[in-house]
């Protein structure tokens, strides 16, 4: 969920020496995101005062490493901080839902995809100085599928056994072949097959593993098509 949709939208315009600060700046912002999360979290609910501590020092270390990588990048280009307010209302939602010790729900799960999806169009810009339609409809693909992710592991894990769960990611993952397709017909291969992953697997027992090897492979598939298929340049 963090590298594919940075990778698809820098490889297609060529990976540069400023893509190289911003993968670490956006995977160390991540970071710092899930200790202060888990600060808020544990600061409210824990009887023990030194589980929030204990997310402190990592914290401001992920925290002081993404400010050396982003004061530059700012600086050279100050529209990212545009982006980074836009990113801002999803995080603060992750905040308010760790703060009530609901990070596993749904909504939040999918919050978590909004920005994540949006770094396409962030890398792609850094390269290409612009964003074009390929590039939104791009990032729309990612969303569909990340967002399908989050409903279809829920299934595997914690929903297991769940019809109600079962039959939302059917009718999504359904839904979104239709909606991939109008983005790019070469992405109904890609997403047909996450609708029978999404159809069959729940239905079997599955470990923890290979639910995760599986969704490794389905980012992959997603990165190859849509770096090579007709949405993007390259």
């Amino acid at each position: 969920m963090l590298v594919v949709p940075f990778l698809a939208g820098a490889l297609p315009v060529g990976f540069d020496g400023w893509h190289a600060v911003l993968l670490p700046a956006w995977l160390l912002a991540y970071c710092a995101a899930f200790h202060a999360q888990q600060f808020v979290r544990l600061r409210r609910l824990s009887r023990n005062p030194r589980a929030p501590r204990r997310h402190l020092a990592p914290l401001t270390g992920f925290g002081a490493a993404f400010a050396v990588c982003a004061v530059p990048l700012a600086v050279a280009h100050p529209w990212l901080l545009i982006a980074a307010l836009c990113a801002a209302p999803f995080f603060a939602l992750n905040i308010g839902y760790a703060y009530r010790n609901k990070e596993r729900a749904t909504v939040n799960g999918i919050a978590a995809v909004v920005p994540a999806c949006g770094m396409l169009l962030v890398s792609y810009r850094l390269g290409s100085g612009t964003v074009d339609s390929g590039a939104w409809q791009a990032a729309a693909a990612c969303l569909l599928y990340f967002t399908g992710t989050v409903l279809y592991v829920k299934t595997m894990i914690r929903e297991r056994g769940s019809e109600a769960f079962r039959v939302a990611s059917a009718v999504y993952h359904g839904l979104a072949v239709v909606a991939a397709v109008s983005l790019d017909p070469w992405l109904a291969v890609p997403f047909v097959l996450f609708f029978v992953r999404a159809m069959a697997l729940p239905a079997r027992r599955v470990r923890v593993a290979v639910v995760g090897a599986v969704e490794v492979l389905c980012s992959v598939l997603l990165l190859a098509f849509l770096v090579c298929g007709g949405l993007l340049p390259g």
